[in-house]
């Protein structure tokens, strides 16, 4: 099956005021509103672009990081190819919540070769608690693609999508039904492990 035409279903997932509706709007609408509300159960976006030479819609979903909405969230991780976990590099605790997201994507989410992409968000602020080692760091353990980013700025953003998207189309059995089929043997953890990071995890 040729990917040209695929729709492919990501999510944006993480503590709520990180930033996840901001680079969503940057990347959909390519503008930036310092004073956005929280989003409330989920806001859905859809996105065309060209990658590698082919032709996808991105259908996004941003999903509410609050605590008192995360029961409403459970329905928008099934049947999804892409996770962008989001959290914000000026406050420490968004960073440390991400077990709790991993945890909730592994009971979650419908296919376990689901391609998950770490991102730093704000590094135009200057009150940095999170260092880029250390996002870099907790990817490459779990297994996670990384990047930071600030939707304020662009920085990142339009980089971040195309790395994610190219990774899902490298991985056929997350969109090709006939590999399914066929019964296609996927790569063991050990082989994704070393090559999630080849170019997306650079420490410069």
């Amino acid at each position: 099956m040729d990917p040209a035409g695929l729709t492919l279903k990501l999510l944006l997932v993480g503590d709520s005021a990180v930033g996840k509706s901001s680079l969503l709007r940057r990347f959909t609408d390519g503008a930036f509103e310092p004073n956005l509300k929280p989003t409330i159960d989920v806001d859905f976006r859809v996105k065309k672009m060209v990658v590698d030479g082919h032709a996808v819609q991105l259908a996004i979903w941003d999903t509410a990081g609050q605590e008192r909405f995360r029961t409403l969230t459970p329905s928008y991780y099934r049947g999804a190819q892409g996770v962008v976990l989001v959290y914000d590099v000026t406050r420490k605790d968004t960073f440390t919540g991400l077990e709790g997201w991993l945890k909730e994507l592994e009971i979650y989410t419908s296919k376990s070769n689901t391609v998950k992409m770490l991102v730093g968000n704000k590094t135009d602020k200057p009150d940095r608690e999170v260092e880029r080692k250390e996002g870099l760091q907790f990817a490459r353990k779990r297994s996670l693609l990384f990047i930071e980013t600030s939707a304020k700025t662009q920085d990142g953003v339009q980089h971040a999508f195309e790395e994610l998207v190219i990774k899902i189309l490298q991985t056929p059995s997350l969109w090709d039904k006939s590999t399914e089929k066929r019964g296609v043997r996927l790569e063991s953890s050990a082989q994704q492990r070393k090559s999630l990071c080849g170019s997306y995890c650079p420490l410069t």
